[in-house]
């Protein structure tokens, strides 16, 4: 607001200098759905490693792809993945000591090797406590919680313990359910309404059989309140219904702020539905994202592949501009199994090798060629030739191959629109996530935009801002053109954003870019000279 001078003398006024930075959101935030052994279920779980993955979801499971698709991921050279659980039908292991009930801290058979112990307070400890909580120290006790290890039959393997000392019933600080549903990764506790001190366990703790077999030492989930896994996984159990509106199955990413990549491992061992790929690649397109889709396990040489991919491109239809299939499946060791060789869905891999390219050299390069390769890959399931890639490359199939000097990459960088006879603008992957990127970093960076007044003054400014955003793009290489003419343009006037659209409240802005075409067919012309002929 301008100043109103009162008095001779001087005056400083601030300026707005009318710049906002626009910044570029992530590229390769990598989304997995399916089943796992433990953790939350219908809610995105951020994490940044797969040891992450292994503490809060179980590791791997060998009936599960889910596992080795994240480990896939992470071994490529991703960084940041949204995982979501889904367990329908699944039940919650329970227990009870007096008035404590416990429940495991999520669904599942992983539970039923939960064991809670009831101590007294250790002497010389419980009067000082007692003195600071304002309770008497018959009040105070201890609580254990361990997980035996489910595998091991005698159960004499810990895997996880908790400890909660000088806990009680009694309203403070202490009390025990709230201090026990803070700070557990396995169990969450309710109390009994006026609940009684609970009674301690016979024995002494180091004693490994109180924590094993019907031992009255430690209170153990009874087979009437076990946990289990739930129904086996259906296309059903990740859209229908009332799922988008409740945020349940592949709409839970409802409730993350951003993903980029999607990957749907196989579930339960066999392919994912169609139907699936169809709602997955919608939701794909709303959300600005890009669906790695996995080859069928009836896709087992060229012939396959060619007649099957009808059955899924065709179902996308339009939206198959923000998909890419990737084949043959990959054979690899399986650490559960003695390191026998199982083939494995491509996702996670395939995933992996998009960020690490991201992170490397941009979004607008290709994640493909020599630099693409996979880790921790024995062999393609299905080796192909150079004229079977040939054959599968311009229907919008993109290879995983063996190249010399024996490394297994992805020879492929077509999107499921990139036939050669649709003649699409978005045949190749990374032309299309570069326009995603462009969209949401726009989207996200012209919020500020929104009630401010409609005229030259903020269209001046959005022109700065966009042009800003995009300059810094083509320094960087992510347009084709020496200059920035020939790379882009931002146009937000009068002529985009007429008297009738500003009576409407709209402010039109028009962007344009021209992108890099990957270097898709290398040509090298070769002549004999005849030598020097004199004329």
């Amino acid at each position: 607001m301008p100043t109103q001078p009162t008095f001779p003398g001087v005056y400083i006024e601030e300026i707005p200098s009318g710049v906002r930075t626009i910044t570029g959101v992530a590229t390769s935030i990598t989304a997995f759905i399916g089943r796992a052994s433990r953790g939350p279920t219908n809610d995105p779980v951020a994490l940044t490693s797969f040891g992450d993955f292994e503490r809060v979801f179980g590791g791997l499971r060998v009936d599960s792809p889910l596992g080795y698709a994240v480990r896939d991921f992470y071994r490529n050279g991703g960084s940041q993945a949204l995982v979501v659980r889904l367990a329908p039908g699944a039940d919650t292991a329970t227990m009870s000591r007096g008035d404590l009930d416990f429940s495991a801290r999520s669904p599942g058979e992983w539970a039923n090797t939960i064991r809670i112990r009831v101590e007294d307070v250790d002497a010389g400890v419980e009067d000082q406590v007692a003195d600071r909580l304002q309770v008497s120290t018959g009040d105070l006790f201890n609580v254990i919680v361990r997980l035996m290890d489910p595998a091991d039959p005698a159960q004499e393997r810990v895997l996880a313990e908790e400890t909660y000392p000088s806990v009680t019933v009694v309203e403070s600080s202490r009390r025990v359910d709230r201090v026990v549903n803070r700070l557990s990764g396995l169990v969450t506790l309710e109390l009994d309404d006026s609940p009684a001190r609970p009674t301690s366990h016979p024995g002494d703790s180091d004693d490994p059989a109180i924590w094993k077999g019907t031992s009255t030492g430690s209170t153990r989930v009874l087979p009437a309140s076990s946990g289990s896994d739930g129904d086996a996984l259906e296309a059903g159990s990740f859209f229908g219904g009332t799922m988008r509106e409740d945020k349940e199955g592949l709409f839970a990413l409802e409730k993350a702020d951003i993903f980029n990549l999607l990957c749907l491992p196989p579930y339960d061992e066999g392919d994912v539905d169609v139907s699936l790929l169809v709602e997955a690649a919608k939701y794909c397109l709303d959300r600005r994202a890009f669906l790695v889709v996995d080859p069928p396990s009836d896709w087992t040489d060229k012939e396959a592949a060619i007649d099957g991919l009808p059955a899924i491109a065709g179902e996308l239809g339009s939206t198959s501009r923000n998909a890419a299939i990737f084949f043959p499946r990959l054979q690899q060791r399986d650490p559960l199994l003695d390191g026998e060789i199982r083939e494995f869905a491509p996702c996670g891999a395939v995933a992996g090798t998009f960020a690490r390219t991201d992170a490397a050299r941009g979004v607008w390069k290709a994640p493909a060629g020599l630099e693409a390769a996979l880790a921790g890959v024995a062999a393609p399931g299905v080796p192909l030739t150079d004229p079977e890639n040939g054959f599968l490359n311009p229907l919008g199939i993109n290879c995983i191959r063996t190249r010399p000097p024996g490394r297994i990459v992805i020879w492929g960088s077509r999107t499921l629109d990139g036939d050669d006879r649709l003649a699409s603008e978005w045949k190749y992957i990374p032309i299309r996530r570069l326009a995603l990127f462009l969209e949401e970093s726009l989207y996200r960076g012209t919020q500020w935009v929104v009630f401010e007044p409609n005229d030259e003054p903020l269209w001046a400014q959005i022109r700065l801002n966009v042009g800003a955003f995009l300059h810094n793009l083509f320094r960087q290489g992510a347009f084709q053109g020496s200059s920035p003419r020939d790379a882009y343009f931002v146009k937000c006037d009068a002529e985009t954003t007429t008297q009738t659209d500003r009576n409407l409240g709209i402010v039109n802005i028009l962007v344009g870019f021209a992108p890099l075409k990957p270097a898709e067919f290398v040509i090298i012309k070769i002549q004999q000279m005849a030598g020097q002929i004199e004329t």
